[in-house]
């Protein structure tokens, strides 16, 4: 593994005479790194006990860390009070603000979505009505998307696995497109060292053709005047602004500018051919890693998906259970073999016509399986930003929290009110999720998967 940055590299960034290639290289010797979060504006809790260094300029919700906490020991990200995000790449939130994609529900989807930054970020930035569908390419990938949307809490996703090419079957339903695409990974350098040892200009020529071939199969899906999220963590302009001029040249793609304070450092870029905005970003200048945004509108008429010809299949899933355990306004209960959802009611149709020609991973958010009258309760449920606040529930202390978060066997003292049935475990007002409480002892229900295994 080598810090050295790759000779064609350097000698691409020296072609820009404003570049200073010395306090870039100066920077990627450095090994300070910046760390950042954003959290969870529906879920109520302390972050300053972070240890907060500052706010992001570009994301209400963003915040510089003083050091890298151990995230695996604090049971606010096990809640998804937070999600650990790259700071440059919390530049959506800006670009939403300015398109003003929040004033109105709207449909989404992320095309390349796994880990889960962008789209959490765009589940709490789009109008809370807004549809999201989440997908991800890579099958190995997707349990991660779908653990840390479940962590977030929000009903009004979708998670999906699917090569681009299957969203040529819902021609002209998405108002925002994101494709934060695969790349050389060259704005990784700075953090991920070992990174710099597998970039090569073949790879970025073969990930440019990979680039093309995800928007050219995933565009249809995007109305007339939706919108185009395109980004990369790449330096080459091969991978960005070339991409760009390629989008207007060969798809119509009219290019839009957004306002940037120049104090934030962010490069204003412009594409070789057409001018197009982009922004970029980089580790000497701006406080987060290398990153590449441009924002274009689709311009050409699109023919629109159809959903005249859907109908519903008869739903026999229970209505009334859900709402002894959420605040069901707006949703409706779907049953999915023995396992209970809650959904959006506004995009029930919706759902069946993604389930005609997308594989799901997952709709809406899970609430438990169905054991005759009786609902176990999931893991989902508890972290449901829809929970009612009033459930039986136990609070923690840090240790005991960690402990429940082991799956360790919880301490029948914790019960002080010796609940019975069903109960959630809190730290600090914030749902972990759920015990059982028998007479003589507490079953620990926290999914073993989840669990701190690793300290």
């Amino acid at each position: 593994m080598s810090n050295k940055l790759p000779n064609d590299l350097i000698n691409h960034l020296k072609e820009d005479p404003e570049f200073d290639i010395e306090a870039f290289v100066y920077k990627h010797e450095e090994e300070e790194k910046t760390n950042s979060i954003r959290i969870n504006p529906l879920k109520s809790f302390d972050y300053t006990s972070l240890g907060i260094a500052g706010s992001i300029p570009w994301c209400t919700e963003g915040f510089y860390l003083k050091e890298r906490p151990i995230f695996t020991l604090d049971p606010f990200f096990h809640a998804g009070c937070y999600y650990s995000q790259e700071a440059s790449s919390m530049f959506l939130a800006h670009a939403i603000a300015q398109l003003s994609l929040a004033d109105k529900p709207l449909k989404a989807l992320d095309l390349c979505a796994a880990p889960g930054g962008k789209s959490t970020l765009l589940n709490a930035a789009l109008h809370p009505q807004s549809l999201l569908v989440s997908n991800e390419i890579i099958k190995a990938r997707v349990n991660i998307l779908s653990d840390n949307l479940m962590r977030w809490g929000n009903p009004n996703v979708v998670v999906s696995n699917n090569d681009p090419s299957a969203f040529k079957h819902l021609p002209g339903y998405f108002d925002l497109l994101v494709v934060d695409a695969p790349c050389s990974g060259s704005g990784m350098f700075h953090k991920d060292h070992a990174a710099i040892d597998e970039w090569s200009l073949a790879n970025v020529k073969l990930c440019s053709e990979r680039q093309k071939r995800i928007l050219a199969h995933s565009l249809d899906s995007l109305t007339q005047d939706g919108y185009l999220f395109y980004s990369t963590c790449s330096y080459s302009k091969e991978e960005n602004e070339d991409i760009v001029d390629w989008l207007i040249d060969e798809w119509g793609m009219a290019p839009l500018s957004l306002s940037v304070d120049e104090a934030w450092g962010i490069d204003q870029t412009q594409s070789p051919l057409h001018g197009a905005h982009g922004y970029r970003f980089y580790p000497h200048k701006v406080g987060g890693e290398g990153f590449f945004f441009a924002v274009l509108q689709k311009k050409n008429e699109q023919t629109t998906f159809s959903r005249k010809k859907i109908k519903l299949d008869r739903n026999n899933a229970p209505q009334a259970l859900a709402k002894n355990w959420l605040d069901m306004e707006g949703l409706y209960t779907f049953a999915h073999h023995d396992d209970l959802h809650v959904f959006p009611k506004l995009y029930e149709v919706d759902l069946k016509a993604l389930q005609q020609v997308l594989y799901l991973k997952n709709a809406g958010t899970p609430i438990g399986k169905l054991t005759g009258k009786e609902l176990v309760p999931s893991h989902d449920l508890a972290l449901s930003v829809r929970i009612l606040p009033d459930l039986p529930a136990i609070e923690l202390e840090l240790d005991e929290a960690l402990n429940y978060l082991r799956k360790e066997t919880v301490d029948p003292g914790v019960n002080t009110n010796n609940l019975k049935g069903w109960v959630l475990m809190r730290y600090q007002g914030v749902n972990l999720g759920w015990i059982k409480a028998m007479p003589n002892r507490i079953n620990n229900y926290y999914p073993k998967e989840l669990r701190i295994a690793v300290l």
